[in-house]
């Protein structure tokens, strides 16, 4: 080799180095480890909302009261929750989605940003004007707004760094998701799946918000980025290569420009095998009778990485849905056992009802069981193929449009919706917020206009029958073997993400608006009703020695939509108008953020 290879070789090793340390620049995973600061919306990147903090145990939560609250002066619902660094919380709303930063030692506004947006892009919104909160990177406070604006915000004063927007809301775009920091990149998706839009994912530079790579969900293979001989999928009891074309030949002619396959939901992050999972929403429209075959891949969990964007594996969970039941939940990533050998594994807990335990790095499916015994849409999935066994009373596909097919399990709500649940390292399980709730689905014909809605369904929601009543369960699941440890029953679905601790208590909110702690067992140790229900993540942080646990009421949500927009037709809200009427006698709107702690010595 001569001396000037030599010299291009040495120069092309350091600029590799330099990007992989320009690639690790971001502070937020060192952040995470410090259990002082909550500073993502899962607490981690692998998505275990998981505290070691455990000042706050199963014997003290009893004596928890309030520290203080904070308005924001939004009347809509309130998901994800606020971000703590250091001695600064991060807080958002709904639309018009403010955010502020609020001095823990006195609760005073450091600075509040309130973006300016066309209030047309509120009708356009499926469920709720929700967001599920802000990303902190480097200095950067990150807001993905309704309006599809990502915009990058100083820390310290509020004031603008850099926007870009990622869709379009006149063609039904919007966005509700939080952004996610991974290195240096930040993660974003797009909703709008009752509308036709086609989702995808993009990953932009944390530092000016440039396009670094954008996967669609549906479509010609470049546009998926996927390689057709090295991306693999399960199929016969093996991964195998997806091959080419694999979503153009599940969709009708161009169907799947119109396709759904959104991603509004919760990603996660492996920094060792260095890829990014999450999941896709529904094929448009809600009548499958219009768009006939497997409608690849919508429905579907997918495993990037993450600076190329390149799929190494993908799984389809629901095949030609027929129920709307999105596959967008959160991934949570354990190392835990598994039937009893050792897997580096994913953990998904689907709209469709079934829990599925994959191991994330070749993609292999390991356990899908149901985690809610109600399920009646199908019977299992079948583990050589991968594919759910289709009840065909429970088919609406095959009863066809303008047949009311009743007493299906779940509802379009799914056995869980996007509120995330939590893992404990300590305990193995996973303890998940539920929906027990099921559906009459009535499709019907309906045609494409940009910007208007494309669903095509008529649906009802009631509670599930035959059952103890209520519309949800809190849960601790063992992934391992597919079985559920214990069960709570509560009066309506239980809509808020989970959070764990290393003082054994687990905590979970309320739509009535209780925010509840209960012990490893699912023993109720305390409850206190805040001003709204619960739609919020519960988090916990640290400061001047002081451990809190802090929660977001504010009622709305797909559950809580006829509260929070003013519905009251049973139909309306595509079909929880109905099935959560009774809301109205427990609670009303507000957006509060209420703190907990013990009471000083």
């Amino acid at each position: 080799m001569s001396f000037q290879s030599r010299l291009i070789c040495l120069a092309g090793g350091l600029a590799l180095v330099a990007g992989a340390a320009f690639a690790a620049d971001s502070d937020t995973a060192r952040l995470t480890k410090d259990p002082k600061n909550w500073a993502m919306q899962a607490g981690s990147m692998d998505n275990h909302r998981y505290s070691e903090l455990k000042q706050i145990n199963s014997k003290n939560a009893k004596n928890l009261t309030v520290a203080w609250t904070f308005s924001t002066g939004v009347l809509r619902g309130h998901e994800g929750g606020p971000l703590v660094i250091g001695d600064t919380m991060y807080l958002h709303s709904p639309f018009p989605n403010k955010v502020f930063a609020i001095a823990l030692e006195d609760q005073s506004i450091r600075w509040k940003y309130e973006p300016k947006q066309d209030p047309t892009v509120i009708p356009v919104m499926c469920c709720d004007t929700v967001n599920r909160g802000l990303a902190y990177a480097n200095g950067k406070i990150f807001l993905q707004q309704a309006d599809t604006t990502l915009v990058a915000l100083d820390a310290k004063t509020g004031n603008e760094l850099w926007k870009v927007k990622v869709g379009d809301p006149k063609l039904g775009e919007t966005t509700t998701n939080t952004p996610h920091v991974f290195k240096d990149k930040i993660l974003t998706g797009i909703s709008g799946g009752e509308f036709g839009v086609r989702g995808r994912i993009t990953a932009h530079d944390i530092n000016t918000g440039k396009v670094l790579w954008k996967a669609y969900s549906t479509g010609p293979d470049n546009e998926l980025i996927v390689d057709p001989n090295k991306t693999m999928t399960w199929t016969d009891g093996k991964m195998a290569p997806i091959g080419a074309n694999s979503s153009l030949k599940t969709w009708q002619g161009d169907q799947w420009k119109l396709g759904g396959g959104t991603t509004w939901g919760w990603y996660s992050y492996d920094p060792a095998l260095n890829m990014v999972y999450y999941g896709t929403g529904n094929p448009s429209t809600w009548n499958p009778r219009q768009r006939p075959g497997d409608n690849k891949w919508s429905m579907t969990i997918f495993a990037r990485d993450l600076d190329t964007g390149m799929a190494k594996w993908v799984y389809q969970m629901t095949p030609h849905d027929e129920w709307d039941y999105d596959g967008v939940n959160e991934m949570i990533l354990a190392d835990i056992k598994v039937k009893g050998q050792p897997r580096k594994a994913l953990v998904h807990f689907d709209r469709n009802g079934f829990a599925y335990t994959m191991d994330r790095v070749s993609g292999e499916l390991l356990v899908a069981e149901k985690y809610d015994p109600v399920v009646n849409w199908a019977t299992h999935i079948d583990m050589k193929s991968g594919r759910p066994q289709v009840v065909a009373k429970y088919s609406t596909d095959k009863n066809g449009p303008d047949v009311n097919t009743k007493g299906v399990c779940p509802s379009a709500l799914g056995t869980k919706d996007q509120q995330p649940a939590s893992f404990s390292p300590k305990t193995g399980l996973f303890y998940v917020p539920t929906n027990h709730v099921c559906m009459d689905y009535e499709p019907f014909q309906i045609e494409y206009t940009a910007g208007q809605p494309y669903v095509g369904s008529t649906l009802s929601m009631y509670a599930a029958p035959n059952s103890h009543g209520g519309m949800g369960n809190f849960i601790a699941w063992d992934a391992g073997t597919g079985k559920m440890v214990w069960s709570k029953p509560e009066r309506f679905s239980v809509w808020s993400g989970a959070l764990s601790t290393a003082g054994d208590v687990v905590f979970y909110g309320t739509l009535e608006g209780y925010l509840k702690a209960v012990d490893l067992n699912g023993k109720e140790l305390w409850k206190f009703k805040t001003p709204s229900g619960i739609i919020g993540n519960v988090t916990t942080w640290e400061y001047k020695g002081k451990q809190y646990v802090g929660v977001l009421s504010g009622i709305g949500g797909w559950a809580g939509i006829g509260l929070a927009a003013g519905l009251t037709k049973g139909t309306e809200g595509l079909g929880a108008v109905g099935g959560y009427k009774d809301l109205a006698k427990y609670t009303e709107l507000g957006g509060v953020l209420t703190v907990f702690a013990l009471p000083d010595r």
